[in-house]
């Protein structure tokens, strides 16, 4: 099942050109691997997905969600609530760890402490954060390690129980045993969401995607399997040489 479609979609910011033509598919349940080198249009297709792009920025194609055109939400917070966001150095909100999971839930209209106390310790869980704050959870999000800030936007992000997660090179600042602990965690999750990550990590990618996609320039160079994007033989060969770190 198919669960993200993208038909030649091109996003614009006044003369300049940030993605051109990109079309690609994503089964749900699974996770793909966007690479690139800087400015070749990666994180304007993730805000093109959730229709987060700035006012200046102009699109045409076509992206479906379910088969259902995202243009046809009027109200596009419910479009968000469907695919979440983490940006790429995600901080905590200056409020208590408890707060920071809370906040969309209460947004959105929930006022029972209950329902909001059992959302907050799911989506902890889900972040494998809670066994490391259960006893301080009004304490600030803000003074969490910068891992537990990264877990704690993924456990923020996953507080309206989100289709799709959109991952903006989450695991550029921190070390790599707190990277090896997210990736974990988007494994597990993978079996619930479908979850689009944007990484200039190649062995993250290797380890992680079912799919991988390479873009250049604003194009989409190629996309297939993982091992046969990061293989000797990739359909172009500026795959092979962007995944041999001859450029980037």
């Amino acid at each position: 099942m198919v669960k993200i479609r993208v038909k030649d979609l091109f996003v614009r910011y006044g003369d300049k050109e940030a993605l051109k033509g990109i079309s690609l598919s994503v089964p749900a349940h699974e996770i793909i691997t966007i690479i690139g080198p800087a400015g070749s249009g990666k994180t304007s297709f993730l805000k093109a997905l959730n229709r987060t792009l700035p006012r200046n920025a102009t699109t045409s194609g076509r992206i479906e969600i379910d088969d259902v055109d995202i243009e046809s939400f009027r109200d596009v917070s419910n479009l968000r609530r469907r695919i979440g966001m983490v940006a790429p150095l995600p901080v905590g909100l200056p409020m208590s760890i408890f707060d920071n999971v809370a906040f969309a839930p209460r947004m959105g209209g929930m006022t029972d402490k209950t329902e909001i106390g059992l959302i907050v310790e799911r989506c902890l869980k889900q972040a494998a954060l809670w066994d490391e704050v259960k006893d301080r959870l009004d304490d600030l999000g803000t003074k969490l390690s910068g891992g537990q800030q990264q877990r704690l936007t993924i456990a923020r992000a996953l507080s309206h129980q989100p289709e799709i997660l959109c991952l903006d090179e989450f695991s550029i600042a921190v070390d790599p045993v707190t990277t090896m602990r997210i990736e974990d965690v988007l494994k597990q999750l993978q079996q619930h969401i479908t979850i689009v990550l944007v990484t200039n990590l190649v062995q993250q990618a290797r380890r992680l995607a079912h799919n991988t996609a390479f873009f250049l320039q604003g194009e989409l160079i190629e996309v297939g399997p993982t091992h046969e994007v990061f293989g000797r033989n990739p359909k172009d060969k500026r795959t092979f040489q962007y995944t041999q770190g001859q450029f980037g």
